[in-house]
């Protein structure tokens, strides 16, 4: 384990060695071909994809730690193509002299497209092993042809039993814990309410242990006081947890939630819909966010089968703008229990794609003559205007064509 007092508690309890390692056993378990790797020193380039505290960097560390391999790590955050110039040159001394350079990008799905073009060439040909780690879909933030070149691993969220595990090793091992008494519903609840993050469970086992308060002293014999002992609860997990539950705004699962939420209200399940609104909450997410979607909602799911949908979520988005949280929170309660139960249907929004593709297949199209303002006398001498039919004038029954010659009689509306 890091001993280093000063760093948090997930970084010193990252394990150095495989036998060590908790979870991830479909990869790295006996035989399973990336423990093989390891053990052979015959790393490919990787992306290991899973969520956030599945234990991506530390295998990454483990492989440093195992390969004869340099490990060079860069953060995607504030790296940029002057760094990977600059290790790439590095790592071709190197090779010279028969050593290879394995790159660990953390975040990967953070570098742009010059960023990741710029690791291509030297991938290929082997100048560098790259070890990416990301909690989105590589498919959709890794460049093809990057992704083409390197083995993805998906590593999966841990579960109650190995954050478990992780808690009361770090209990043994720690001296921070020495004097802390761990109550066994609040061992219980971290390992269920974490999430499978054992970053979040270790940092909140931490925070808790260091905030908690120390019991009365119990004595004080021949002049030494016995240390106090803390006991952490429950509710002093809980407290430390509230800000992690569930929810990452900023990745996959925000989009998962979203979704869920809006497939919920589609699906008339008001019960689900509010589930899924209040994970989003009681994560963090911004109301206004929210509020945004039900208004898109309103018009893309319901449309004219209840013309009241629209004005009820922009009205739910005033109220989260007017009052903010936690009061806004019932006012969103409102308009998603009301978008799950009202009637649906998406003529509207077919019937706009429609229209997007006809503007699509044949481009700006002429607008007939007769539907022409002719405010000026040359205009009309061109014959802007004429022969329109004014509605009023024939009680709204004309015959008239509205669309220009191209796509003459198309229709949108099937119910029409």
């Amino acid at each position: 384990m890091n001993k280093n007092s000063t760093s948090p508690l997930a970084d010193r309890m990252r394990p150095q060695d495989l036998s060590d390692f908790v979870g991830q056993e479909k990869i790295i378990g006996e035989g399973k071909i990336l423990r093989q790797a390891i053990e052979g020193d015959r790393i490919p380039s990787i992306i290991f994809w899973g969520p956030p505290g599945c234990g991506k960097t530390t295998l990454a560390r483990i492989i440093a730690n195992a390969t004869k391999a340099e490990f060079v790590p860069l953060s995607a955050v504030s790296s940029g193509v002057k760094d990977i110039r600059r290790e790439v040159a590095h790592a071709s001394q190197r090779l010279e002299h028969g050593q290879k350079t394995i790159v660990f990008i953390d975040e990967i799905h953070r570098f742009n497209k010059t960023q990741q073009d710029a690791l291509l060439p030297y991938v290929e040909n082997g100048t560098i092993i790259l070890i990416g780690a990301t909690t989105e879909n590589p498919s959709f933030e890794v460049n093809g042809a990057l992704l083409s070149r390197c083995r993805v691993f998906v590593l999966d969220k841990l579960n109650s039993g190995h954050i478990k595990q992780l808690v009361e090793r770090a209990l043994q091992s720690e001296e921070i814990f020495k004097n802390v008494t761990l109550e066994n519903d609040a061992l219980q609840f971290l390992s269920d309410m974490s999430d499978g993050d054992a970053r979040v469970a270790l940092n909140a086992l931490e925070f808790s242990a260091r905030t908690s308060p120390p019991a009365p002293l119990l004595s004080k014999e021949r002049g030494v006081t016995r240390r106090a002992e803390r006991i952490v609860s429950k509710k002093i997990i809980e407290e430390a947890l509230q800000k992690s539950l569930l929810y990452d705004k900023a990745g996959e699962e925000h989009y998962n939630i979203i979704s869920a939420l809006h497939k919920s209200m589609r699906g008339g399940d008001a019960d689900a819909a509010l589930y899924w609104l209040v994970r989003m909450l009681v994560g963090g997410e911004d109301p206004l966010y929210i509020a945004r979607r039900l208004i898109r909602f309103a018009s893309e799911d319901i449309g004219i089968a209840n013309s009241l949908a629209l004005p009820q979520a922009v009205a739910a988005y005033d109220a989260c703008h007017y009052i903010g949280m936690p009061e806004c929170g019932v006012n969103l309660a409102q308009a998603v229990v009301y978008m799950a139960k009202s009637k649906k249907s998406n003529d509207l929004y077919a019937a706009y794609q429609k229209a997007q593709a006809d503007v699509k297949q044949y481009g700006a199209l002429s607008v007939p003559l007769h539907l022409r303002n002719a405010p000026t006398k040359l205009m009309k001498e061109l014959n802007y205007g004429k022969g329109y039919k004014y509605s009023p004038e024939y009680d709204y029954k004309e015959e008239q064509e509205y669309f220009p010659a191209e796509i003459k009689h198309h229709k949108y509306f099937n119910f029409l």
